[in-house]
């Protein structure tokens, strides 16, 4: 039941048998209906039924070895029980339960930049799979890094391509000062090398063997960054704040986030709020911010009818923080008002929240999954089921793009 529990629209489930994938489908709807159940299966000797049922579409059909993919994500073998595995750990195994993908090789990325389609699927999962130098089995940063300045640059809405010197001016301080402790700052590896993730290009230079020296990239006049295709996808604001979430949980554990995101120019990416033009916080209050006319930053009605809504109780725990005349709450924006996510100033994209909840859906700890289970985001646990008024439609794709800036794209 713990498995079960964990299940969520949107998942992709796995069919084993016979010491092999036999089947893929995506879960559509999750329901408890034991009448239904009992239609269909009927009961068991002790009275029991498969009552809770999951909706599939897209079933796929096909046979794939399940032993390699069991043993690289520590799943005993045999598989025994329903197990499930987070996004990421889905990620990195895709192509060996996904016959119709084509293999991959450092001859054969993901994806080139000569237009050949390259998804917002094909992006993350190359990013999961982002072979990283390791030295006494810490992954180095230097490439995770890399991609982040050349996310910003997309951001800034400049160039894609940055040459030698501009690369190396740029990148060379931040492998510095986030990089490892002990790893030598060597901006031409992650310049040369980030080809082998299918999403980089370099040109100006031919194929040499080994790194180029900083010299020899001096002398070709050698540029480097995102590919066409992958910066066209990089443009969009879920598949950014996705690939920045992804980056970040995925391989820079331990360095100061928000300090380098806002180096990299992604500093409102640090948090759910983002920047607001005015300073303001978004807990409720109605600052104001100078244009052409003067115009609320929020709408305060929106905040008050929020708040009144559920009684001043947070939606995550339940909490009502009291105060000596009355009750106090924060309104919450799902996705931010401020910079760079652009948020809706709408009820459908607001949560009342206690000051606790609220400062941690922000910062990125905590987050909403498909199925309403409010999950801490360093492991994953469920830790409430949010509470949702009859009135209050909320939706989903603002608690995608949160999810996203989470890395649980």
């Amino acid at each position: 039941m713990t498995a079960l529990a964990g299940r969520k629209v949107g998942d992709e489930v796995l069919f084993y048998a016979g010491k092999k994938f036999v089947a893929r489908a995506r879960i559509i709807g999750l329901f408890d209906n034991r009448a239904l159940a009992e239609a269909v299966w009927g009961t068991d000797e002790n009275q029991k039924t498969w009552q809770h049922i999951m909706a599939l579409d897209e079933v796929a059909e096909f046979e794939v070895p399940a032993e390699p993919v069991l043993r690289g994500l520590g799943v005993p073998v045999p598989l025994r029980s329903l197990t499930l595995v987070s996004a990421e750990e889905r990620l990195r195994f895709l192509d060996m339960v996904d016959p119709a993908a084509p293999a991959r090789s450092k001859a054969n990325p993901p994806s080139t930049g000569s237009g050949t389609g390259l998804g917002r699927n094909d992006l993350l999962r190359a990013l999961a799979n982002l072979k990283t130098h390791a030295r006494e089995q810490r992954p180095s940063r230097h490439k995770p890094i890399t991609l982040l300045w050349a996310i910003g640059r997309l951001a800034a809405e400049r160039e894609r391509m940055a040459e030698w010197q501009t690369f190396r001016e740029e990148v060379g301080p931040l492998l510095r000062d986030f990089g490892l402790a002990d790893s030598r700052v060597t901006p031409e590896y992650p310049f040369w090398h980030l080809r082998s993730s299918g999403l980089w290009d370099v040109e100006g230079i031919e194929d040499p063997k080994g790194t180029p020296t900083p010299s020899r990239l001096a002398e070709a006049g050698a540029s480097a960054g995102f590919s066409r295709d992958a910066a066209k996808v990089l443009r969009r604001s879920l598949a950014r704040a996705e690939a920045i979430g992804l980056i970040c949980s995925t391989y820079l554990g331990g360095v100061d986030r928000e300090a380098l995101l806002d180096r990299v120019g992604l500093g409102g990416y640090a948090s759910a709020s983002g920047e607001l033009p005015d300073g303001g916080d978004d807990g409720g209050r109605a600052p104001r911010r100078s244009r052409t006319s003067s115009q609320p930053a929020r709408d305060s009605q929106l905040v008050e009818r929020i708040k009144v809504m559920y009684g001043h109780a947070c939606q995550v725990c339940g909490a009502r923080v009291e105060t000596q005349h009355s009750h106090y709450s924060e309104a919450a924006h799902i996705r931010g008002l401020g910079r760079p996510h652009h948020g809706p100033d709408r009820l459908s994209n607001l949560l009342c929240l206690c000051p606790n909840h609220h400062v941690e859906f922000d910062r990125l700890a905590i987050y909403i999954d498909e199925d309403w289970a409010v999950r801490r985001n360093s492991t994953g646990n469920v830790e409430y089921q949010l509470k949702r008024h009859a009135d209050h439609v909320i939706e989903q794709e603002y608690l995608e793009y949160h999810r996203g800036l989470c890395g649980r794209g």
